[in-house]
């Protein structure tokens, strides 16, 4: 194929890009799909991330590539380009992909089972327009205490951030390695900080001694959160609130509890007891104590 063709051809491809990135952001605002890259420094800063670690070069795909540095209002979610002024070196590296050149590995951050471009976003922005389904990568691995996946979006980072806090405080998934504590309620993890708290407030007072706060949440973890999970798991419960997970559960469980035993005078119920008549009797749908 002639040069000229290949360039005409390359600034097709371009236009073709532009417009599915155009397309890309009317399927966002119908389906609510994210469509916008995620900032590596944001997700950074949020979730305290450490590293990066060097890891060598590994073929990446190009579908867990979800964000940038310092160019995530370039590209679209799909690497799409955004801007016009992209089209130059975009379009001579879609050259070098029809002259069947050899392209150095990007570069990327790894954080869990995410990625984020630092250099070569006209190269991942044309391996996806060509169909492609991975890359060459030098990675650099950053460590992060929360699961991190593809399908991040900006606004999961507020509860991550909170789960972050949360386990930095407790150190419950150095303590308890399997556990999987998992909210959707912003603010559910410093409620939980305060049932840790009077619990081991009340530890204190049983044993007559000083409760380290590593005891408490162990304590607190095992005869506590983890007795109402199971009843939650064995009643099957959580099948009539898609999105919702355990931890909502628990939360909504203590919050009912505490209300029955404030605003009506009723004895507080140990919490497994209070779980169970919780979800046996249903009223979770119908007071203002329910779950929306």
């Amino acid at each position: 194929m002639l040069h000229d063709d290949i360039s005409r051809r390359a600034a097709t491809d371009f236009s073709r890009a532009r417009l599915k990135g155009f397309m890309n952001r009317i399927r966002s605002s119908v389906s609510g799909r994210p469509n916008e890259l995620l900032s590596y420094e944001q997700v950074r800063e949020c979730l305290h991330l450490g590293g990066p670690i060097y890891r060598g070069v590994e073929i990446v795909p190009l579908d867990a590539i979800v964000g940038s540095l310092n160019r995530y209002q370039d590209f679209d979610r799909a690497f799409m380009p955004l801007k016009n002024g992209t089209a130059n070196r975009w379009e001579n590296v879609d050259l070098a992909h029809y002259q069947h050149k050899d392209l150095p590995p990007v570069v990327l951050y790894k954080v869990r089972d995410a990625y984020f471009v630092v250099d070569g976003h006209h190269r991942v922005s044309v391996a996806r327009k060509q169909g492609l389904e991975d890359i060459d990568a030098e990675v650099r691995e950053c460590s992060c205490r929360v699961k991190i996946t593809p399908e991040l979006k900006p606004e999961d980072l507020v509860i991550l951030s909170e789960k972050v806090e949360f386990l930095e405080r407790t150190h419950l998934d150095r303590l308890r390695p399997r556990s999987r504590v998992r909210l959707t309620l912003i603010g559910g993890f410093d409620r939980m900080l305060e049932h840790i708290a009077v619990h081991r407030y009340f530890m204190g007072i049983d044993l007559k001694r000083e409760i380290s706060e590593e005891e408490a949440v162990t304590h607190w973890y095992d005869t506590v959160y983890l007795p109402i999970v199971k009843i939650i798991r064995d009643s099957k419960v959580l099948r009539e609130f898609p999105g919702r997970t355990e931890g909502d559960m628990y939360l909504w469980v203590l919050d009912r509890q505490q209300y029955l035993s404030q605003e009506e005078g009723r004895v507080l119920q140990p919490p497994e007891d209070a779980a169970r008549r919780f979800i046996e009797s249903g009223d979770y749908w119908d007071d203002d104590q329910a779950i929306r």
